[in-house]
């Protein structure tokens, strides 16, 4: 799945009854995840130090300036087949 992929499929599991844009979820990962140009809020906080935890989805942090992601319990059940 690609960035646009991700977009749109976002955008239709977050839309409900009022409807979320592809260009608002777009935004928002970009704030996020960042761009080539633009670091994201993710980047940011791991050069600064900080581990970035996403719920029982997983955490990011830097070792010696190398991104490490831990998968969280929610990520590693569902994927092993244990939940839904």
């Amino acid at each position: 799945m690609d960035k646009a992929q991700l977009i749109e499929t976002t955008a239709g599991e977050a839309g409900g009854s009022e409807g979320v844009s592809p260009e608002a979820v777009e935004r928002v990962f970009d704030a996020v995840f960042g761009t080539v140009e633009h670091p994201g809020a993710i980047a940011r906080a791991l050069r600064g130090g900080e581990t970035v935890v996403l719920g029982s989805f997983g955490s990011f942090r830097s070792d010696d300036g190398t991104p490490v992601f831990q998968p969280g319990r929610a990520l590693t059940e569902f994927l092993s087949g244990q939940v839904g």
